[in-house]
């Protein structure tokens, strides 16, 4: 750590997206780990603010609902005020790199995210045995690395947290299930889910969907007016009540979500299914093993994409409609300890 006869204080740049951000939790966890005594501030979106409670001694920026320039500007002055001495772009985006440079203006030295552009389009279509870029967490590791903080490589942890009592007591196994993602490419097909939560729903005491709203809430109803002991978690709690809730499963069934890292974050057992993205891209929930928690098929396609945008060039979607819901069932047994 630099010695400097005034305290550091590190400003972490961070505005989306949720995956991104419950990513970024274990590379400040390990930055505050690391460095007891740095002063450490968060700039990022109003909704993601909470999540950086989750470290201690944490102060957090917020921008305004539009992002706007005006609001960029007040975080710059507010964090020249506060004295902060070096900022960790851990994003890279055009707002991040407009406040990076005008801090750089008032001589406080930056670093910035580095997001392989070159190497994970090669990638593509290289089918499922792809050697692993590097993961995005110790790119964010990286970052602070180059300002003179470098820290150990952060380490998954399992905390049970209180189960909202929305839900009742835990008695034997529970499984989550979160057939939703961001990308019309990443979510397992309707039909399939369906049969999916038929064989869980008899398999398991009790299932939790989690969803968003709109469509993936009314999805979530009705498979609890299907079967009995099948709970929407989606408007029953809010997002800490669903980490407490994931963090109490036995196991957890993703896409290549914001769930499946929120899953990370508690710590409990992954199954993720995964279509046209790949988890070698640097984006697998950080503390897990793609031959251990993954599904995926091996397609001369795949992966088609890095963060899910696009199209099926063949219209069918075959990455996720070939992986049938037994072949997920089985990977969950073994997960949940059957």
């Amino acid at each position: 750590m630099r010695q400097n006869s005034r305290q550091e204080h590190v400003l972490i740049i961070r505005f989306s997206a949720m995956g991104d951000v419950l990513m970024s939790l274990f590379a400040v966890s390990a930055l505050r780990e690391t460095y007891p005594g740095l002063k450490i501030t968060v700039a990022t979106k109003p909704r993601f603010a909470g999540f950086y409670s989750e470290v201690p001694d944490v102060d957090v920026l917020t921008l305004d609902a539009k992002g706007s320039f005006k609001s960029l500007m007040r975080i710059v002055a507010l964090a020249v005020k506060s004295g902060v001495t070096a900022v960790a772009d851990i994003h890279d985006s055009l707002r991040s790199r407009i406040m990076r440079l005008c801090l750089w203006l008032c001589g406080i030295r930056s670093a910035g995210y580095r997001k392989g552009r070159l190497q994970r389009p090669r990638i593509k279509g290289k089918g499922m045995h792809i050697k692993p870029l590097r993961h995005n967490v110790l790119r964010f590791c990286d970052v602070f690395a180059r300002l003179g903080y470098p820290v150990q490589e952060p380490a998954q942890k399992r905390t049970k947290r209180r189960i909202p009592e929305v839900f009742g007591k835990k008695s034997g196994r529970w499984i989550g299930y979160a057939p939703f993602a961001s990308k019309q490419t990443k979510i397992y097909p309707e039909h399939l889910s369906r049969r999916l939560i038929e064989l869980m729903s008899t398999n398991f005491e009790r299932v939790f969907i989690f969803s968003g709203p709109g469509k993936e809430q009314d999805f979530a109803m009705q498979m609890e007016k299907a079967f009995s002991n099948v709970t929407g978690v989606f408007g029953k709690t809010d997002i800490w009540g669903e980490l407490a809730l994931m963090s109490n499963l036995d196991a957890v069934v993703t896409m290549d979500s914001s769930s499946m890292h929120l899953s990370a974050l508690a710590g409990t057992p992954l199954v993720s299914v995964w279509g046209a993205t790949h988890p070698a891209a640097g984006f697998m929930g950080y503390g897990y093993d793609a031959e251990r928690n993954c599904i995926q098929l091996d397609l001369p396609c795949r992966p088609c994409s890095i963060y899910g945008e696009g199209q099926c060039r063949y219209g069918d979607m075959r990455c996720l409609s070939g992986i049938s819901p037994e072949m997920i069932m089985k990977k969950v047994s073994e997960a949940a300890g059957m």
